[in-house]
Parts: C-alpha cells; structure tokens; sequence
C-alpha cells in the first residue's frame, strides 16, 4: 500500500510537470509542482536521522522596511518559497529584487532589482511569495532566457528576467517587462501582487492583491493571460458575474480577486484558481446576489482564457471568507477505488473535493440554511455550501458556556460578550450589536494551505483558531465619533451606509475567548472522512509574553510540505522555529530555531548528494511584536 501511493504521488508529480518528470532534486514551482501538492520524493531526510539535522548556511537579502522611515515603504515580512531548477536556488525579496543562490552553499550568482515604488500604502505590506519559470521549447542551448523567471510585482508589472544571468529578458513586453495596471478602478498601492504567477502551455497567468475593506467599488479583480516569450496579452477573465436582472447603475463592487497561489492541471490544459471575496467584504448590499465568482475555485482554459468550470465555497460573502488556499490536484482511494479530485479549501476551515474534469463535488456537499441579515439594504444569501463526508478543521461556533479562561473575571467577561452580540457561529450575519466571526478572517485555511502525503494517501493542514467580533457602524455615527471597539481595526466602508470595526476576541487580559490551541497541524483522511491526527502548532510566548506558557498554539501564515522520507516541515507560526513532525502520526521530530518567524512555506531539494530544507525567515508583515529578518535558512545532516 506504502508503495501504491508513492507512486502515485510521484505519477502526480510528473503530470503536474506537463507530463515530463524533472530530476528528483528540484522544486520547480511554488508548490514544488504544478498541481501544488507540496510533496517532494526526496527520503534522505527520515525519522531515523532527523534529530541531526542542522544550519547548513544563511543568507541575508538586506530587504527590510519596518514601516518607520518616509519613502522607504510600509513594513515588510518575507514570504518567499525558492525554486530550485537546474542546480540554481531563485527567490524574491519584499522589495521585488529576484536572487539567484548556489543551492550548497547559500553564495549569491546573480541579483535582478526592478526598481520597485517603495512610495505606496501596499494593504498587505511589502511582501513576495515567489516566482514562476518556463523553459522555452524553441530556445537553443545558451539562449538567452531558454529558462525564464517571471515575477509579479507591488506596484503592479510582470517582469521576466533571464535565469542564467538575471538580465531581463530582452523580448518580454518592453525592457523584460508588461503594465498589469490596466484595470477599471486601478488604484495605485491598493492594486498590488504578491503572489507567484503561473505558467502553463507558454502562457503566464497573473491575478492580484487588492486592498479589502476600503471602498464599495475597488478595481476589478480580473485574471489575465500572457505570451510566456512576447508578453503580449492574451485573454483576460473576470471573477464577478453582475445578476441580469440589476441596473448597471446599482451594482458598485469589485475585487472578487486572485490574490493567492494558483495551480494547475496541465492534462486538461486548466488554470486553477482561488478567488477572494468581493468588495466591500461586510455589507453586499451594493452586489446582490451571490457574487460569482467570487469566494470560489474556477478552472479556466489556459489558451483562451474561459471559464471551463466553477465552484463557489461562499455565497454572497460577508466575512471575508477568501478561498486563500492554492487548489491542490491530486488523487486518493474511497472504496476501493482511485479518485482524482482537486481539494480547495477556505477560511471557514472546511475542506471541498471537487471533480477535476467538471468541478462537480467528489465528496458530498449540502446547502443549509443560515441566519438572514437585518442590516439595512442587505440581503445575505438564505443557504451556504457544507461538506458532509469529511469535517470542519476548526471550530464553528462558541457559546457563553463554552467561552475559555484562566480566571473567573475573563470567563464573565468573555460569556457576556458573546451573549451582547447578534450571533455566534459560523455564517451569522454582521450586525450592529456585533456577530463573533468563527473563524475570523484569519482563521481556518489561509493561503499557509495545504500539502498532499503521497505514502498515506492524506492531506496535511495547517489551521488557525481565533475569533473576531465583527460590529457594524451607521456611517453617520462612524463621522460623528463612534469608531468601534478599543483595539478594534476600523474602516469605514466607503460607499455604504456602513464603517466596520473588528477584533480578535479576547478577555482584558489579553488571552483569547476560545479554548486553545489557537494553531494546529493536521492529517485529514478523504476516504473515510477523519482527521487521523491532530497536535498544537507553535507558541504566541514571543509576541505576547505570558501567553505561550498557559496556551498552545499561534495563528499560521505559512504552509507545510510532505517528504517521501516521511517527514512533515513546518513553519508559518508566530515563533522562531522550523519544526519537522512525522508525516504516520503527528509527532514532533525535529525543531530548528530561525533569526525570525518563518511565515514562509519551505521547500526541500538534493544537490551534491545531500538533501536541504529551505526556509525564509523575516518576520510578518502585520504584526508588529514579531521581529523582522531577511535571512533564509538551509538546513542539512552535516
């Protein structure tokens, strides 16, 4: 059975690849694959010498801004995965520069600058999570950009450089590069990428960050197509659908964008990806209906660019439920049978398998009632999507009863909040009294997603688990004053007849209302529907002194990866560490301490005869307690 599915991880492996299977060494994508299965048949690294695995080298980009300093941008946190192809590492820094490393020895080849607008009020901070390549099949051997790297930048262009000499490639758009800023509403800073694009059939498909919470009317969140070589445009697609039945005068949205990671199936010639929700993220009353496509994972055709299939895992969305997880194609045994399927999961922490030819649900979906909106001019959507055949990862709701503390007045004061508020479980409407989101919008699934265990057939998840209360301001009570809880991130919704104020809920002394732990790492069986294994992931102790010695757990922004050696690694939690568990049943097998916290994915080649773990420390973007960095880290057995 071990070896049936490693196989098939492998045969995954090599059809993500477009059907040539690259050296078992490299990490050619984000994903390591096409399909996004993190899963890597390396087997150098294993239970039996993990405890030996030490820092083999680091280097430091130099890219940090803590967000202090006029002109030198908003605070950076360093979310890179590196590829690895043809004996060469590749990463990006928060500033957009793209590096080439010697994979042994961590010494930089070559340094690519774009020259980035550091002068914009970027949402997400300053951030990159990567690049795409593509080897050009016309390319003679020594031509320039015969392998070509393609980045997408914060201020909104595609550059490809050449990744034998990180010269821009001389044929791409003007000087290496194209304007992704030719959309409706753009606006600059608040239209920005972070995310890798991908390439598929000498296309590069780039979709886009955009700034949740501001206005009813952002830039359109549309996904576009690209002559890998010229850079000429090829087709574009747009996420929102407006209902035929509502003037074009009443409808004021947009967004609904592609601002994680996407993947592919390059058998059938799809792009796969994940769609955020759409503007204004707490009140639809402006976009009626149910948004599509918002919220969903599409498959378009990636040579003309139409919709080929969708599915939408939320309704007209009023939490900011985005589809932050990167699609995975894979496939997994149910009675007896071999199944492919692509898994898509979202931040309500519920996992959907999805057909791959038709996106038809593989495993059983049911729509179910849920509580109808009182807010003024809104009109939420009556029922929402659940799984049936495999669980929720996260809690979805708390009552007063079952609110957590360490002390009598916490626990009071935590039940009387969730008794003041409108509503506290999953899929409650906001409210002006307030509603509890749970998840928050950082909670369940994040783009941190997902990686695919070929030996046990299972899928590895990383979750968070905080809630936030979530009011709604009368926009004349927000100008007047009222500008939400203490502690509370506000906006006001520009547009609407409604500002927002959200927090994390927690008691006065700082703790959170649910039990821990608040992150967690865990292997979910498709087949029978169980999560096999489940155990605390990471600590809060650094940011919030106190809090880590009474409560396991941290919120994770950062993914994990699947070895053939049976290992899992790990980072993305709010402590310094890389941690590496087995991948049979959830045990912690290694940690290694970092200069910052990995809010990073990490990835894991073979050069020289020796296995590395690769992994990018510097700390987040939005949270100021952590410490920053920019090194990345190389682990190997001596």
């Amino acid at each position: 059975m071990r070896r049936r599915w490693m196989a098939m991880g492998a045969a995954v492996a090599a059809l993500a690849a477009g059907g040539a299977a690259r050296a078992a060494d490299e990490w050619t994508h984000y994903g390591h694959d096409a399909a996004g299965t993190r899963y890597s048949p390396l087997t150098q690294l294993n239970a039996d010498n993990i405890a030996g695995l030490k820092p083999a080298w680091t280097f430091h980009t130099g890219d940090i801004s803590d967000g202090k300093v006029k002109g030198g941008g908003p605070r950076s946190g360093f979310e890179t995965t590196p590829l690895m192809i043809d004996g060469r590492l590749y990463l990006t820094t928060p500033f957009n520069r793209v590096i080439a490393l010697d994979p042994a020895t961590g010494k930089p080849l070559w340094t690519y600058d774009p020259k980035l607008d550091r002068d914009r009020p970027y949402g997400d901070g300053m951030i990159n999570r990567g690049l795409a390549a593509w080897r050009d099949p016309k390319a003679g051997k020594g031509q320039a950009c015969a392998l070509s790297l393609y980045e997408a930048t914060l201020d909104a262009r595609l550059v490809a450089v050449d990744a034998a000499t990180g010269t821009p490639c001389p044929g791409f758009g003007t000087d290496g590069e194209v304007s992704l800023r030719d959309v409706p509403r753009y606006v600059p800073g608040q239209y920005h990428m972070t995310s890798p694009p991908l390439v598929l059939d000498g296309v590069v498909v780039v979709g886009s960050a955009i700034d949740d919470n501001s206005r009813a009317e952002m830039p359109d969140g549309v996904v576009r197509g690209y002559d890998a070589r010229t850079g000429r445009k090829l087709w574009s697609w747009e996420p929102l659908e407006k209902p035929k039945d509502v003037a074009d005068k009443a409808w004021k949205s947009g967004a609904g964008n592609a601002w994680s990671v996407l993947s592919a199936d390059p058998k059938r010639h799809l792009v796969l990806v994940p769609t955020g929700s759409a503007s204004p993220d707490y009140w639809g009353g402006l976009r009626p209906g149910d948004n599509r496509w918002a919220n969903s994972v599409v498959a378009l055709d990636v040579r003309t660019g139409k919709l080929r299939w969708g599915f939408q895992l939320v309704h007209h969305d009023l939490w900011d439920y985005d589809t932050a997880a990167a699609p995975m194609l894979t496939a997994f045994k149910r009675n007896g049978r071999t199944v492919p399927v692509v898994l898509a999961g979202n931040k309500t922490g519920m996992v959907f398998a999805l057909d791959p030819a038709t996106g038809k649900p593989v495993l059983p979906v049911e729509e179910r009632p849920v509580p109808q909106s009182t807010l003024y001019g809104e009109t939420s959507s009556p029922t929402q999507p659940f799984p049936t055949a495999t669980p929720p990862l996260v809690p979805q709701a708390l009552s007063a009863a079952d609110v957590w503390g360490l002390s009598e007045p916490d626990r009071k004061w935590c039940a009387e909040a969730i008794n003041g508020m409108t509503g506290s479980a999953m899929f409650s409407p906001p409210s002006e009294a307030g509603v509890l989101a749970i998840p928050g919008n950082v909670g369940g699934i994040n783009w941190s997603g997902f990686a695919w265990d070929g030996a046990h057939g299972r899928l590895i998840v990383s979750v968070s688990n905080l809630p936030a209360k979530v009011r709604m301001i009368p926009a004349t009570k927000f100008v007047t004053g009222d500008k939400g809880d203490l502690r509370a991130e506000t906006t006001m919704q520009m547009g609407t007849p409604y500002a927002m104020s959200r927090a994390f809920l927690r008691a006065p002394s700082g703790l959170p209302c649910i039990k821990p732990p608040f992150g967690e790492l865990m292997a979910v069986d498709l087949g029978s529907g169980k999560i096999v294994w489940r155990t605390p992931l990471g600590a809060l102790e650094e940011i919030a002194p106190g809090v880590g010695r009474l409560a396991k757990g941290s919120i994770v922004l950062g993914g994990p990866i699947v070895t053939a050696g049976g290992l899992i690694f790990q980072g993305g939690t709010m402590d310094r560490t890389l941690r590496a568990f087995s991948a049979a049943d959830g045990t912690l097998l290694w940690s290694g301490e970092l200069p910052a916290s990995a809010h990073a994915t990490p990835m894991t080649y073979e050069v020289g005869g020796k296995q590395y773990v690769v992994v990018a420390a510097g700390g987040s973007a939005k949270v100021d307690e952590e410490r920053q960095g920019d090194a990345v880290v190389a682990f190997a057995l001596p």
